[in-house]
């Protein structure tokens, strides 16, 4: 890997400092000591109206000024419902580092996307490091299986496809990088875009607000409905991370061995003769192949190929793009029915046309990538789309975590800006 090793999350830190510095708060003077606030701070801040009647008294705030030390959240899982208390951190916003983050609010999704990363590359070392013969032996049973339902199913096309784009080698070297570095700078710099796109404008007081457009949809009361302002990109967040969660525990209980590995001449008997005469090429991790950081290295799980969250974290950012909110365009649409949600669609013009250019050839390229690397079976991009699909529609599973951030902050003494629509969607 060479400088890669050392560039490559350079790259990744550089993203998330450039969408640190985009997406500050202009508006927010920082200083190092707090400043005084008035007694009506909060009585008519939209961004506590999503908080729970029974958090606070709103009469005794403006009386003594004190921030609450507690807030109600409410559980919800399969029709459970049940409200608990947790501490509010908001009694710490006026220190030094809550007061950085509100400057620089998109620290807070720096640390969300570094917590979704690494427990999800923690959990694939450690099943990683602790993989034995026999685990391997069942990966390569499973590609194998897989390998026999496509065939059933008239869908084994990944070694016809890897030949085709091997007659073209500058071609398949790009199609390698695009596997081995697009995935995780990509994926930040869509992040980075979404964020500022959706970001709550700021008033003339410094303090976050909602745009117009973001209020008008808050108001519709069906969650079928098209998302728009930070409840998309929080959203879109929470579904990363649930894809991470799905993908997680499926590779975990079902390892299955990538196309590339099963050309491995050192397997002996049957069933290794029968995995090399498929001919697969491992063109990434290879000879001369294109292998980067992030997929070549000893902590990473070589068995976790079903399913692809390549193609499923593509296809989210596909879909988004697809669907995103343009608001000077939302008087004509189309209602289109995605993982069983309709999402209006406005009637394409030009910016319109260019998202769904982008949002199609986006997934497009990296299914391509997955499959001529001989990285995924086609079944795995399938099983990525369906958890994409599963992550899309449940994602909100993960405010039951909310409890937990409360007493993480309140135990470090910061305070997270809340935003409107957090606790909504």
């Amino acid at each position: 890997m060479g400088v890669g090793a050392v560039l490559e999350p350079a790259v990744v830190v550089g993203l998330l400092f450039g969408g640190t510095y985009l997406n500050r708060n202009t508006s927010y003077k920082f200083t190092w000591r707090a400043r005084a606030r008035p007694a009506s701070w909060d009585s008519d801040d939209p961004l506590l109206s999503n908080r729970s009647s029974s958090e606070t008294n709103p009469l005794s705030l403006l009386s003594d000024n004190v921030d609450p030390k507690w807030r109600t959240r409410e559980l919800q899982l399969f029709g459970f419902r049940r409200n608990v208390a947790s501490p509010n951190s908001r009694q710490f916003k006026d220190r030094w580092f809550s007061r950085v983050i509100k400057k620089f609010p998109f620290l807070q999704e720096a640390f969300y996307w570094a917590l979704i990363y690494w427990v999800y590359q923690i959990g694939r070392a450690v099943t990683a490091v602790t993989i034995v013969e026999g685990t391997v032996h069942v990966a390569r049973k499973h590609a194998l299986q897989l390998i026999h339902l496509e065939e059933s199913l008239h869908i084994f096309w990944e070694v016809g496809i890897q030949r085709f784009f091997l007659q073209y080698p500058t071609l398949m070297v790009w199609i390698n990088r695009t596997y081995s570095f697009i995935h995780i700078p990509g994926t930040i710099l869509f992040l980075v875009y979404l964020y500022y796109y959706t970001n709550l404008k700021v008033n003339n007081a410094g303090e976050l607000e909602w745009s117009k457009e973001a209020r008008e949809e808050s108001r519709r009361p069906s969650r079928e409905e098209s998302l728009a302002g930070p409840r998309l990109y929080e959203a879109r967040r929470r579904t990363m991370a649930t894809c991470n969660l799905i993908a997680f525990v499926v590779f975990t209980l079902w390892p299955c061995m990538p196309p590339r590995l099963l050309s491995d001449k050192l397997v002996e008997g049957p069933e290794g003769a029968v995995a090399r005469s498929y001919g697969f090429v491992d063109t990434v991790h290879g000879d001369g192949g294109e292998g980067s950081v992030w997929t070549q290295n000893k902590f990473c799980n070589q068995y976790a190929a079903m399913p692809s969250l390549h193609f499923g974290y593509s296809l989210l950012i596909g879909l988004t793009i697809l669907t995103i909110p343009l608001p000077q365009h939302q008087q004509k649409s189309k209602s289109l029915s995605i993982f069983g949600s309709r999402i209006h669609v406005p009637v394409p013009n030009l910016r319109r046309s260019a998202c769904i250019i982008a949002g199609t050839l986006y997934p497009l390229i990296i299914l391509i990538a997955i499959v001529a690397t001989a990285n995924h079976f086609i079944l795995d991009a399938v099983a990525g789309a369906l958890v994409c699909g599963l992550a899309w529609n449940y994602n909100h599973v993960l405010l039951n975590l909310l409890p937990l951030e409360d007493w993480f902050l309140c135990a470090i003494r910061v305070h997270f800006p809340e935003r409107a629509g957090y606790d909504s969607e």
